[in-house]
């Protein structure tokens, strides 16, 4: 098999094979890969599934449930509150690209601490919280413009309810939000004047 990503086999019973040491892991050695930076799919048995964001997400819980967790409630519920929204298309590149500015900042938090020369760590944690603050703006006003840019993402259900009234414009040009759609309603649109 000439794939570059190593491959770990989860069984009916929830075992987990890892086909590169041709061995048995558990939830926990699979957590280790992670920290490791290893590459790595997880693959149902019988099927070929990708299980990888399964397994994944069942580390997260388990680590949620122990010491202090990363995710509060509130976090919790707002994360649950984007599965069916206009905007949950979003969030995923959102949520990406916020992680991935933070630990751009962490690695660069680190250089500095290294290099002090003539500084104090406060004055360079208040220039590396300006930039920070910079950052998260310009992430956000990037986001917010793609959104206006994005009629094509509207539901097909939405989408034939903007093309029949005849003003070529979606909800993201408003500026506002778009509103849900009741399930009831989806049919019974608004009419073509």
């Amino acid at each position: 098999m000439a794939t570059s990503n190593r491959v770990i086999k989860k069984y009916p019973n929830r075992r987990l094979y890892d086909t590169e040491i041709s061995s048995y892991i558990t939830l926990e050695e699979v957590r280790q890969l992670v920290l490791d930076g290893e590459i790595f799919e997880v693959r149902d048995a019988k099927t070929n599934d990708d299980l990888t964001r399964s397994v994944l997400l069942q580390i997260i819980a388990e680590h949620e449930q122990q010491g202090a967790p990363m995710f509060s409630v509130p976090l919790l519920t707002q994360i649950i509150r984007f599965y069916g929204d206009a905007l949950q298309g979003l969030m995923g590149p959102y949520l990406e690209r916020s992680m991935q500015v933070f630990l751009e900042q962490q690695q660069q938090f680190r250089k500095q601490l290294t290099s002090v020369v003539g500084q104090t760590p406060w004055t360079m944690f208040n220039e590396l919280t300006t930039r920070n603050m910079d950052l998260w703006q310009n992430l956000q006003r990037s986001l917010v413009e793609s959104a206006n840019a994005r009629p094509a993402a509207k539901p097909a259900a939405e989408a034939g309810t903007t093309a029949g009234n005849g003003s070529g414009m979606g909800h993201a040009h408003g500026g506002a939000p778009p509103r849900p759609v009741p399930a009831g309603a989806k049919s019974g649109g608004k009419s073509s004047r």
